[in-house]
Parts: structure tokens; C-alpha cells; sequence
């Protein structure tokens, strides 16, 4: 399978160099800083990800809110789903893909962008997760929605020709109804598009 370079231990020091930008911050402004324990007990203190929300709250890197995805990332849309995926866009990218990780929260995953419109096949060697890919066309129609199993080295073949995929957790769209034949929105972040 396609998967990609994260891991648990890069995101610990990136949300520790976070801390001290905010921490930084903080002291020009005169706000209290946050607290470094909150990190190392597993809480979100600003970082450069994305996270999805619903409703009038929403994160200003968010449909809700308007704008674009940051850059590497797209929001994929069905109706009042959206998953904010990485993107997987060049041959280096798309054969890491998940690999590695421990974890693939809700409302997050991957979106593979390929050149052309064709039949795909991915595998789950090295993946830690179980993962649903969904077969998209051209024009963002799922084609295909298949369940990958952990550690698996065959492949997953699309059942249709595509030209994206979109891995989610294992249960992601059986879980909100979305099925072959539906049709996601895709808005690209900066730098990327087609």
C-alpha cells in the first residue's frame, strides 16, 4: 500500500518545538503560557495540523470556516462529512502512504493523487491500521470502497478505473452512510491542485 512518513516521535518533538514557539509567544504578549505537561499527556497545543470540526466553532483551517486547506493537505466533502486528508501526490509520498503510523484519528486520512485515471491496487504492508480506501474517478464519484486489514502484502484492487483514493479508518463511511456512486468535493490547499 502506499503509505507515509509520521511518526510518533516526530510528532512528540514537533508539538514540543510548538510549546516553546507558543511559550515565546506568550511571554512578548504577556499571556500565561501553556503548560508543557498538557503535550506529554496527549493534548493538542497548536500544531500545524489540521483537525476536523463541525458546527459554528470551527478551526480557521476548516470548511466552516471558509479559506483553503494548509498546504499538503485537501478537505475531501461529502455532504456533512469531511475528512482533512494529507496528500499523497508524487511516487515517493503515495508508496509510504500510512505506513507506520499507530493511529488514523476520525475525520482525518490520506487522498492519493494520481496523473491519470486507471485501475489501482494498494497493500498494507507495514500499515498498523485498519483502513477503508475509497476508489474515486475524475470527477470525485466513488467508484470503490474497499476494507484493508493490517500488515497484509496483497493487494486491493479498484473495482473501476480511478484517479484518487482516499484512505480513512476501517469503518469511516459505512459508519456516515457514504457508499459507491457518491460524490465528494474536493478543495486542494495551497500549491496544490489540478
Amino acid at each position: 500500500m502506499t503509505q507515509s512518513k509520521w511518526s510518533t516521535r516526530g510528532r512528540r518533538r514537533r508539538s514540543h518545538h510548538s510549546v516553546l514557539v507558543i511559550g515565546l509567544l506568550a511571554f512578548i504578549l504577556g499571556c500565561p503560557a501553556p503548560d508543557d505537561g498538557a503535550v506529554n499527556d496527549g493534548a493538542r497545543v497548536a500544531t500545524d495540523e489540521p483537525e476536523a470540526t463541525t458546527g459554528t466553532d470551527a478551526a480557521p483551517d476548516t470548511p466552516a470556516a471558509g479559506g483553503r486547506p494548509p498546504a499538503g493537505r485537501a478537505w475531501v466533502i461529502f455532504g456533512a462529512d469531511t475528512v482533512v486528508a494529507e496528500i499523497a501526490a508524487t511516487e515517493e509520498e503515495r508508496s509510504e502512504g500510512l505506513m507506520y503510523r499507530e493511529e488514523v484519528p476520525d475525520g482525518t486520512g490520506m487522498l492519493f493523487v494520481f496523473q491519470n485515471n486507471d485501475v489501482r491496487a494498494f497493500w498494507m504492508a507495514n500499515t498498523y491500521v485498519p483502513l477503508d480506501i475509497a476508489y474515486m474517478d475524475p470527477s470525485y464519484r466513488i467508484v470503490d470502497i474497499v476494507q484493508m486489514e493490517p500488515m497484509v502484502t496483497e493487494t486491493y484492487p479498484s473495482n473501476a478505473p480511478a484517479m484518487f483514493a482516499l484512505e480513512v479508518r476501517q469503518g469511516w463511511f459505512e459508519e456516515r452512510g457514504i457508499g459507491e456512486g457518491d460524490q465528494a468535493e474536493i478543495v486542494f490547499g495551497s500549491g496544490v491542485g489540478r
